[in-house]
């Protein structure tokens, strides 16, 4: 099992699982750099967080969207030496990527990746502003993923303050503007700019135990529709054709595909169809969610819910079915473990452990590794409940998590060398 969280008490010491962890005690003094250059700047962390949070910022608002860029762009212009790219898009929300030279020549080019944009309606921030409950601190987007955007910018920072960039070539964070949707917008825009880096690091919370992710399933989207015939239910019935009594026994059959290879999970979530109780309906339409983990598999899921559809299992109704794969799933490569070896040896050497999983959503990762650039996600602090009224970051996770991710990206920098 994971090792408990630690809990950031006060500016000198940690406590984690019972124990005290005091500052003098972390050997290493870029550890504890970071984690002086950090901790007297946490109010001002949660007041900045608290205005990015405020902004009504849906994917389907690209007015919000932009604001919320534009709020990224201000907290960076006062650092010279910090360029700002801008990818813009009629729709979609612009994405931004800021970029910091080091002084290595040659050296990794490292990329963090977060995102703009919440899956919150316009009206949501100002009906539930951020607030602070104990260690929670509740509000839209809080951990999917303000607090992973700003913890990027503070370890981009802290970096450049102390001096840290020497062994970089760049550092570079992208800011997508769609990734809640389709990610059609900033996918165009990170398959440019992936090419020129060697590792990436996605800012999607932790966990809620604290895990980090090296491994996500691939999501696709179905759309099941049926067509049958109307008839009146009560004088003839027979001349009809029931569409949804078809469809529901082709979502008994989806459902029955849960399992059928290792991680494959099939969820039929929104189902339409009908018009009155005294028809027999003639239309019936299904939604339908699926996850896989192998690559291989994807073929083979996708065949067998197109066979389910060509199924007639009411006669006289014909059925079509929509939708593919968003992409691969990112699979754990030898890469990706040495990474996530290498964040467990700097997580002890800011005094707390951390393990790597698997998890079923899909993200940035997704494409970064099938690019081929090895790639952690979850580095972003500590957080749950992601799209719900609750969603939650842990005011306690912000300075380690923050620190972890700039200490991992400095040991992973420094231990390559020029390319």
């Amino acid at each position: 099992m994971p090792s408990e969280c630690p809990v950031f008490v006060d500016q000198l010491r940690f406590e984690q699982n019972g124990s005290v962890w005091m500052k003098e005690d972390l050997t290493n003094a870029i550890a504890g750099s970071l984690l002086g250059y950090l901790e007297p700047r946490l109010e001002v962390y949660y007041e900045e967080l608290r205005q990015l949070c405020a902004i009504e910022c849906p994917s389907s608002s690209k007015l919000g969207v932009d604001e919320a860029g534009e709020w990224v762009g201000r907290w960076a212009n006062p650092r010279d030496h910090w360029r700002i790219r801008r990818w813009p898009d009629e729709i979609a929300g612009d994405s931004l990527l800021l970029s910091v030279r080091g002084g290595s020549r040659g050296g990794v080019r490292a990329l963090l990746v977060a995102h703009l944009d919440t899956v919150y309606p316009v009206g949501t921030a100002a009906q539930r502003p951020m607030q602070r409950e104990g260690d929670r601190i509740i509000g839209p987007g809080t951990c999917d993923n303000k607090s992973g955007l700003l913890s990027g910018l503070y370890s981009m920072a802290a970096l450049e303050d102390l001096g840290l960039l020497e062994p970089f070539d760049t550092l570079s964070m992208l800011c997508g503007g769609d990734e809640e949707t389709d990610m059609r917008s900033s996918s165009g825009f990170l398959h440019e700019v992936l090419p020129e880096c060697d590792v990436a690091f996605v800012l999607e919370a932790a966990r809620e135990n604290g895990d980090i992710v090296s491994a996500r399933k691939t999501s696709a989207h179905f759309v099941l529709e049926v067509r049958g015939k109307e008839a009146h239910a009560g004088v003839e019935p027979w001349k009809g054709a029931n569409a949804i009594l078809a469809i529901s026994q082709q979502i008994a059959a989806l459902q029955a595909l849960n399992g059928m290879r290792p991680g494959v999970t099939v969820n039929v979530g929104v189902v339409h169809g009908g018009t009155l109780s005294n028809v027999v309906p003639g239309a019936a339409r299904a939604e339908i969610d699926v996850r896989a983990s192998r690559q291989d598999d994807l073929g083979t899921v996708k065949a067998a819910i197109e066979r389910v559809a060509a199924t007639p299992y009411v006669p006289g109704t014909t059925s079509s079915i929509e939708g593919d794969w968003r992409g691969p799933p990112m699979t754990k490569t030898p890469a990706m473990t040495a990474l996530a070896t290498l964040a467990g040896s700097c997580a002890r050497e800011l005094g707390f452990e951390v393990e790597d999983v698997a998890t079923g959503g899909i993200s940035y990762a997704n494409a970064i590794a099938a690019s081929g650039v090895p790639v952690l996600d979850g580095l972003g602090p500590i957080g749950g409940l992601d799209h719900s009224p609750d969603e939650y970051v842990l005011a306690s996770s912000i300075v380690p998590r923050t620190a972890l991710l700039a200490l991992l990206l400095y040991r992973r920098v420094q231990s390559v060398g020029p390319r």
